[in-house]
């Protein structure tokens, strides 16, 4: 079974999923940074793909994505990064470790060659991908049939904006689970949710899909995340760590920070 079934399978609430950016704040700091979000009890993992034109993404990914490519990261270096990833568990599990989903846009993976990218994410573990510009209706026809074949799960968005008739098609037609984006705006830390984004949570808890979601962007303190575990299986959580990795340098120490104000 797809590692990221397994984890939605076992685990139905509370689930907490990482965000981090490839080659921010160092190059080669990947495999550590899984590591050490593993030991610290993380559910799942996002690794970001940077790309010079992240258009869902707020200033604080941006930044790290720039830096990373700076730095010299590339799709090619990081799959070479994770070679040996899903054997590695810490401590040994019966799945092998937690669910690794990667996170970047269209255009790298194209010119990487969408069937390729899907067997090197076999060969180094990854279990799933999400494609924020990759419209449906290719997916559909192009993306899901080459993905399914390698048992790779395609994450699909959707925000308050998306009609519930959009909603129930992609639950029909996707697995593993959906991600819920809190609003139509991009990345970014938030304070609270407001009575409109109350109301989108809601609406979609009140729809009983198929598939589990995760709420992601503005998740950076215990108001946003309580939300988020009230109203999906779980949090995503990805600028406010981003920022305290680069502040603290340490994968270890910026965990800690977050989870320290993931109870103001």
């Amino acid at each position: 079974m797809n590692r990221i079934n397994q984890l939605f399978a076992t685990k139905r609430n509370n689930i907490l999923s990482i965000y981090f950016c490839a080659g921010h704040p160092t190059l080669d700091g990947t495999t550590n940074t899984i590591r050490t979000l593993e030991q610290k009890g993380v559910d799942m993992i996002e690794v970001g793909i940077p790309f010079s034109d992240p258009m869902a993404d707020g200033p604080v990914i941006q930044d790290a994505a720039t830096k990373a490519l700076r730095n010299g990261m590339t799709l090619k270096k990081l799959f070479s990064q994770l070679e040996d990833l899903h054997r590695v568990s810490t401590p040994p599990s019966e799945v092998g470790g937690l669910p690794l989903i990667l996170m970047g846009y269209l255009n790298p993976i194209m010119q990487f060659g969408f069937e390729a990218f899907c067997q090197r994410c076999v060969e180094v573990g990854i279990d799933g991908v999400i494609i924020p510009d990759l419209p449906f209706k290719d997916y559909l026809e192009e993306y899901k049939p080459i993905a399914d074949r390698y048992d790779i799960r395609i994450i699909m968005l959707i925000t308050p904006e998306t009609s519930d008739d959009r909603i129930h098609f992609i639950d029909d037609h996707t697995d593993g689970f959906i991600y819920m984006v809190s609003s139509a705006a991009t990345t970014g830390a938030q304070q609270s949710f407001g009575d409109q984004k109350q109301a989108y949570f809601s609406r979609i808890k009140a729809m009983n899909l198929k598939h589990p979601c995760m709420i992601g962007f503005g998740i950076s303190n215990r108001q946003t995340l309580e939300t988020a575990q009230a109203n999906a299986a779980g949090a995503i959580i990805g600028s406010k760590f981003v920022k305290l990795y680069e502040e603290t340098q340490d994968p270890a120490k910026a965990m800690d920070a977050l989870m320290d104000a993931l109870k103001e």
